[in-house]
């Protein structure tokens, strides 16, 4: 069955110790496999199949993704998520950064506090900078590793619901994270 053979007091196909198993089936063996049904074919369900509950809820139900940068950046704008769940979702998430001429962070100085423009889509960026614009990808952990010191960064700042992270907010985030990381 199934590509092995399974023996009725076994299970896995080894027999047990003083049994001997040559080239054919034991007596006991062909009587178990008589008895046993045959699976379901595919894609019919049986009243409890293996991987289920009684109630027909799946054990392992199957992972759902991860909401989008863009969707976190609202929940949390709208107070329908905490800043741990949403530190937890940026830090694993791509951000879309404007550069210039050199590789680097481009900042905004005409803020009360120098701040980095960051954007959760391309799309966003690219209603921002202009459809030419240059651009880098990185995840929020990198954006928390790589950000200057003394300075904030902005996500999606022409969008509804624009986030704003100041220095101090930043250096929260870096915290937060190291505790998670190394306790």
């Amino acid at each position: 069955m199934y590509g092995y053979e399974q023996t009725a007091s076994a299970g896995h196909g080894y027999p047990h110790a003083g049994q001997q198993q040559y080239g054919h089936q034991q007596q006991g063996h062909q009587q178990y496999a008589a008895q046993q049904s045959a699976p379901p074919p595919y894609g019919h369900q049986g009243q409890h199949q293996q991987g289920q509950q009684a109630n027909g809820q799946p054990l392992y139900p199957e992972p759902s993704s991860p909401p989008s940068l863009r969707e976190t950046v609202r929940a949390f704008t709208n107070g329908t998520m905490t800043s741990e769940d949403f530190q937890s979702i940026f830090s694993t998430s791509k951000v879309y950064c404007p550069r210039g001429e050199t590789p680097g962070f481009l900042a905004l100085h005409n803020t009360q506090q120098p701040v980095i423009p960051m954007f959760t889509t391309l799309k966003e960026l690219r209603r921002y900078a202009g459809k030419e614009s240059r651009y880098f990808v990185i995840t929020g952990a990198e954006v928390l590793d790589l950000l200057p010191s003394g300075y904030g960064f902005v996500l999606d700042m022409e969008g509804d619901h624009r986030v704003v992270f100041d220095a101090k907010a930043v250096e929260e985030m870096v915290d937060y994270a190291m505790r998670r990381m190394y306790g």
